[in-house]
């Protein structure tokens, strides 16, 4: 029996075993106090195994049930067509978890927590109107976009006016949500945090030689999915000049393809166009329990990012005693809120880019105070913020069990 639904289309699994993991951070803590199960939808249709022929990473399948950490995780599937019909994704994920989230009320379910407002949010609203239970929705940055687009905008309105409760991991997306008609009172923001046990220094001439680089070195780190969004590319264009001030300098670059796409290979011809291939490392995706190796082997972590909710990575950067250089988008000003913290340039500044990697190259950073900052975001303060949310919504359930909140 499980009182709370976890459901995301985003979330680690066999096939994925990287999607989602700041969403199963937070909720599997959440299960150490209450008990819940996960619902993550996957995409499907006929003929999608011919596809991955051509493209192996091609909407990998999940197993159906999977134990993880001792929480039961379903994935069931969906039709989902490539293109325009993807907009009946919202619909599709409802009807086709629908038996599944009936048989889970029955068994004792009394609360959806649903990640991302759309299509997830859209699914998890209509199911929690159809089955009479109250709906949590988290906003986590896809919704930036999702709000420009005047096909999505409305159905992004109708989802946060069904929801119970509305959370958001920064500031900007909960004043995004007030701009899309949420009340103020039912939404907060509760941040993502990081695990100092897992991120934290370790010898920095033993993590240099780890990653084969020179102990003299400047190093620069980025860590994300190689896509244009998280900008790469941009850092890379930054380090011819950089070269002129920091002879020694060296770029990691950690993580690999995801349901976005795969730019390394036009990375790879980047670097070598601009004749800096040897300083440009690909170190592919690694487990958050190696991360604390390439981190701690880095003077500066860069995210060249177009759109962010809350990027855990700053955090755990910053739990390995790294600065933070960063665009002024989504939250990513909330996470690095101050100058002892690192830097945030305008989006799409090169020259403001590459200005501050050089001054953070050349600054000798407050490491402890860094460490600080990262210890007061551990992720037992945001839990705790959460069951009390959950706890009210349940609480009022209990005294009135028409109620849903919407």
């Amino acid at each position: 029996m499980a009182e709370l639904v976890v459901f995301s289309s985003l979330f680690p699994s066999a096939a994925r075993p990287g999607a989602g993991l700041f969403i199963r951070e937070r909720m599997f803590r959440v299960a150490r106090h209450r008990s819940l199960v996960v619902v993550s939808p996957q995409p499907w249709f006929p003929g999608q195994g011919l596809i991955r022929r051509f493209k192996p990473g091609y909407r990998p399948m999940a197993p159906a049930v999977e134990i993880q950490q001792g929480v039961t995780v379903h994935h069931p599937r969906f039709f989902s067509l490539p293109g325009v019909l993807r907009r009946l994704d919202g619909w599709a994920m409802a009807l086709s978890t629908y038996r599944l989230m009936r048989r889970l009320r029955a068994d004792g379910a009394r609360l959806i927590d649903a990640h991302f407002a759309y299509p997830d949010g859209e699914a998890a609203t209509r199911l929690g109107r159809w089955l009479g239970l109250p709906v949590t929705l988290t906003l986590r940055g896809t919704e930036v976009p999702h709000s420009k687009n005047p096909l999505l905008r409305p159905r992004l309105v109708r989802t946060l006016a069904a929801a119970t409760r509305i959370f958001s991991v920064s500031e900007s997306l909960r004043r995004l949500a007030l701009e899309l008609g949420a009340p103020p009172d039912k939404t907060e923001v509760v941040g993502n945090g990081v695990d100092t046990e897992v991120f934290h220094p370790v010898d920095r001439a033993a993590a240099r030689q780890k990653a084969g680089l020179p102990a003299s070195a400047s190093v620069l780190i980025s860590v994300g999915g190689l896509v244009e969004r998280k900008g790469m590319h941009r850092v890379i264009d930054c380090l011819p000049a950089l070269l002129t001030t920091h002879p020694d300098l060296h770029y990691l670059i950690v993580g690999g393809a995801s349901p976005e796409g795969d730019m390394r290979a036009e990375l790879e011809a980047q670097a070598d166009r601009l004749g800096v291939s040897a300083r440009v490392h690909f170190l592919g995706a690694l487990p958050p329990a190696e991360l604390k190796w390439p981190l701690s082997a880095a003077d500066v972590f860069v995210l060249s990012t177009r759109n962010e909710g809350w990027a855990n990575v700053f955090l755990e950067a910053m739990a390995c005693g790294l600065p933070v250089v960063s665009t002024d988008v989504g939250g990513n000003a909330e996470v690095v809120c101050r100058p002892e913290l690192g830097t945030i340039v305008p989006f799409g500044d090169a020259a403001a880019l590459t200005r501050a990697l050089h001054e953070a190259l050349a600054r000798d950073w407050n490491r402890a105070a860094i460490l600080a900052y990262a210890r007061d975001n551990q992720w037992d303060k945001r839990v705790a913020q959460l069951l009390a949310a959950f706890d009210r919504v349940l609480d009022r359930q209990t005294a009135d069990p028409k109620w849903v909140g919407a």
